[in-house]
């Protein structure tokens, strides 16, 4: 399960995201909707932004998918993702960094929040 979501991620950083930088201004940028979510952003921009589109946009990054693309794959749940992320072995060497249980559950309850049913990978 683990290697599926690795392999999952590996697979949607070719695909990038939608729109340039990480706009919050933007109509469509979604937001946090209670504190767990709000907390989660925040993590994301403080630790996850200098590599990942934490929010709609392509990832600073190329070779590092942006949140949205990694929500979006098929089968994707809280369930999947909480292990994913607490199991720090399964980062690249630069995300070599443990993640407090509460901050796990804060993240990912914000990434979930961009989570589309009509999500399409953009083509580059």
């Amino acid at each position: 399960m683990i290697l599926a979501l690795a392999c999952l991620v590996a697979a949607t950083a070719a695909y990038g995201s939608m729109v340039a930088g990480q706009s919050e201004s933007g109509a469509t940028a979604i937001r946090p909707v209670d504190g767990a979510s709000a907390r989660g952003l925040n993590f994301a921009r403080t630790h996850c932004s200098a590599c990942h589109a934490v929010n709609m946009g392509i990832s600073p990054k190329r070779e590092a998918p942006s949140f949205e693309a990694v929500v979006n794959a098929p089968g994707l749940t809280a369930d999947t993702l909480k292990p994913w992320l607490r199991d720090s072995h399964n980062y690249p060497e630069v995300m070599n960094f443990a993640i407090e249980p509460a901050q796990i559950d804060d993240l990912v309850a914000y990434m979930l929040t961009l989570q589309n049913s009509e999500y399409t990978p953009p083509t580059q």
